[in-house]
Formats: C-alpha cells, sequence, structure tokens
C-alpha cells in the first residue's frame, strides 16, 4: 500500500485582502471576468466568451444541485433565538432526493446554533404556504457521532408538503460563512445555478453560477455536449485545514448521484476534452474512476456484482488502490455492467476523495472554477492541476483585480 502524501499546507498560503472578496454578485451572471490558463500562459475574457475557448468536441459536466434554505430560525417561549441548520438525512444510507420529498415527518444531522439554551421541549414555528398555515416542530433526538452535530426530528402537521417545501417556506439560504453578511433577497435567486434541479446542497456548486441560458445556448450551438452529474455539497466543503500535515485532514461525506445515460456518454467522449465545470463536478467524475477501480477489482476476485454495495470512495482510496492497468474507459465500463447486475438506472453513494498535488487525473481534461481561500483543500486540488503555476495565477489574478470566492470571477484551467 503506497502511504498518504505528506504535503504542508503552509505552503498553500497566499495574502487575499478583504476587498478582493466579491460579497454579492455582478449584475449579469457572464459578464464575470475569466482567467484561462493553458500550458503555461495566461489569457483574460469574460464568461460570455467561454465558446472560444473551448474546442468543438468537448463535453461540460454540470452539477445540477441545488441549493436548499437549510437554516430555520426558531424563538423560544422565552424568547431566545435557536437557528438549526439542515446538513443531511439521518440515515446516511437514504438518498437525498427521497429523504427531501418525504411528508410529515423527517430525522436529519443537523448543526445547532444556541445549543446550550435548548435544553428540553420542543421548538415549534408557524409557516405560511399555500396551502394554509403550517405547524412545524423540531424535537431534539439525540447527539451524533459527528462533533457538534446533532439528529433532530422535524414534524409537520400538512402530509401534503415534502419536506423540501417545508425548508423553502421556512428556511433561509445559507450563504458561505466568509461573505460576512446577512442573505438578502436577491440571493435566493442568484445563488443558485440556472440549471439547478435537484434539492439536496448546503452551499452552492459557484463555478456554475456564471452561466446564463444565452451562454448555455451559445455553447450548445458550438457543438460543444453538456452533461449532468449531481453531488449535494455539505457543510464540510467550508471546513477549514487545521493540521500542518493534509494526511492529517479528515475529508467530508459528500452524495453523489449520477444516472447510467450520463456514464455511457462519458465512455464515449473519454478520449475528448471532458471539462468539469466546478470542483464538485471533478471530484464526481475522478469518484467514478475509483468506484469503477473498486467493481473491477470486486469481480476479478468474486466474479460477480451481487453482494457489493458499498461503492464509498474513501479519501485515500486514490493514492492506495492498485489501478496501474485498468482505463478510464475499463473504469467506466464496469461501473455499467455492475448496474446491469443491479437493475438500476442510477448510482447513488458518497464520496469523500481528496485531490492534491501528485493525483494522477483520470476523467477530466480541464476545470471551470472560482478562485479559492488559501489553505483550503480547493486550492490543493488547483495545485493538483497546474502544479506550482498556481501562484502565478492566483497572484495574476489578484493584481488584475479579479473577484475571489463564491460570487466572484473565475478560471479555466487546462492540465
Amino acid at each position: 500500500m503506497k502511504p498518504i502524501p505528506y504535503i504542508e499546507i503552509k505552503d498553500y498560503q497566499y495574502e487575499l485582502p478583504e476587498k478582493a472578496i466579491a460579497k454579492y454578485p455582478l449584475p449579469e451572471r457572464d459578464a464575470s471576468k475569466l482567467l484561462v490558463y493553458k500550458n503555461g500562459k495566461i489569457e483574460t475574457s469574460q464568461y460570455k466568451f467561454l465558446a472560444e475557448f473551448l474546442p468543438e468536441n468537448a463535453t461540460l459536466v454540470f452539477n445540477n444541485t441545488k441549493v436548499v434554505e437549510a437554516r430555520l430560525q426558531f424563538s423560544k417561549p422565552t424568547g431566545g433565538q435557536i437557528e438549526i441548520f439542515c446538513l443531511e438525512p439521518f440515515d446516511e444510507n437514504e438518498d437525498i432526493i427521497v429523504a427531501m420529498q418525504t411528508t410529515g415527518k423527517v430525522n436529519w444531522k443537523c448543526l445547532i446554533g444556541g445549543a446550550k439554551k435548548w435544553k428540553s421541549g420542543n421548538l415549534e414555528k408557524n409557516i405560511a404556504t399555500p396551502n394554509g398555515n403550517v405547524l412545524l416542530q423540531a424535537c431534539k433526538k439525540e447527539q451524533s457521532n459527528e462533533t457538534g452535530v446533532y439528529v433532530i426530528e422535524f414534524i409537520w402537521n400538512n402530509d401534503s408538503l415534502s419536506f423540501a417545501e417545508i425548508l423553502h417556506y421556512a428556511g433561509i439560504i445559507p450563504l458561505p460563512p466568509y461573505l460576512n453578511r446577512e442573505t438578502e433577497k436577491e440571493d435566493a435567486v442568484r445563488y443558485q445555478t440556472v440549471y439547478a434541479q435537484k434539492d439536496g446542497s448546503v452551499a452552492a456548486p459557484t463555478a456554475g453560477l456564471h452561466f446564463t441560458t444565452r451562454l448555455m445556448n451559445e455553447l450548445q450551438q458550438k457543438g460543444i455536449k453538456e452533461v449532468y452529474i449531481t453531488l449535494h455539497v455539505g457543510a464540510g466543503t467550508f471546513k477549514p485545514v487545521k493540521a500542518n500535515n493534509i494526511a492529517q485532514h479528515e475529508m467530508h461525506a459528500e452524495f453523489i448521484d449520477v444516472q447510467k445515460n450520463t456514464i455511457v456518454h462519458l465512455l464515449q467522449q473519454i478520449n475528448a476534452p471532458i471539462v468539469a465545470v466546478g470542483t464538485t463536478s471533478l471530484r464526481t467524475l475522478e469518484s467514478l474512476y475509483w468506484i469503477g477501480v473498486k467493481i473491477h477489482e470486486w469481480f476479478q476476485i468474486h466474479r460477480n456484482y451481487n453482494e457489493l454495495n458499498d461503492l464509498h470512495v474513501e479519501q485515500w482510496a486514490p493514492y492506495q488502490l492498485n489501478n496501474n492497468s485498468i482505463t478510464a474507459s475499463e473504469a467506466l465500463q464496469a461501473i455499467l455492467y455492475w448496474m446491469d447486475a443491479k437493475g438500476t438506472e442510477r448510482l447513488i453513494t458518497k464520496t469523500s476523495i481528496i485531490i492534491v498535488p501528485g493525483y494522477t487525473f483520470k476523467i477530466i481534461k480541464g476545470l471551470i472554477t472560482n478562485f479559492h481561500q488559501p489553505q483550503s483543500t480547493l486550492l490543493l486540488l488547483i495545485a493538483a492541476i497546474i502544479g506550482s503555476e498556481w501562484k502565478k495565477v492566483y497572484q495574476f489574478a489578484l493584481n488584475n483585480n479579479f473577484r475571489f470566492l463564491s460570487y466572484g470571477d473565475g478560471s479555466l484551467l487546462w492540465l
């Protein structure tokens, strides 16, 4: 077994001035600036001209997850305020899309703001909906095995409404903590991609925020193909790296959901440039390779797929699995064999994959992404793609007044 990479996080520091952080989006999504890095050279443009920088045979892979109004604010009878931040279903094996459609009652993993003030009893909140007023109750069941995370049972007295609808009518869109401001009305639209479909994220796949219907149509007219995957972004995406050595950092697990026809398309396009729109799409695509490796190795030993149900990609698996003889095509084909044997059209599992310098990319040839925080796992991912050139790219962006983080500008980076 290969050793886990030893990488000191202090080597991925840069000075990010407060003025460089975009607190609000631009009036037009595709007016954001675009930095293009290829073969050591940097060009600048705008997202509206993205098609000029992509070959006609390229495939763009988008994450169609939808941000849910995950922040629920309750008032105690004594006047104290409690905020519940909904993370994911309590049953870690449950399809999050199915869980979102549950009616009447759900158990959810949550963070609690003011947990010490909520010693006992249920919290209640009256919600105005198109179907009339609804009473939402929150009951603190237990503390999970994750630090600071509680299991909350939500109960509401209208079985015609799903949990997703309850959150929509009662909750607040959670903005990234580094914006240091409260959610405003505009955020309900702008902190959501135009192609968002599947409820489940507590943070937006921000690279996609730059895309407009007009830009998508222009890309299609050029012949650039588009496919969709789903990775439900968890709050762990903002988890800072506190360890000096990245080997000591625990990566969060997130749900992925990929349609069979998407895997077929990727297999057909594997020799053409596949470009991930966002780090979440990239992590999903690269996870598919390692899922295929796991399936392939299982079949070599057991000669069947019947008992292989756990496809979770562990954090360091890509650096330790034996994959020298398995191509990307073979890995994707292995997934299709497994799906055929299971009689399923959807691959639903979790990934904890961490991508750091030294990683060998299997599926993608390029990445469209925003500019990320210093000393973050996302910056390590950028360094995995372009090596130490990340310093030149980020300094160029700072020198040329690019806007950073979720509502900021972005880049197209080629391997």
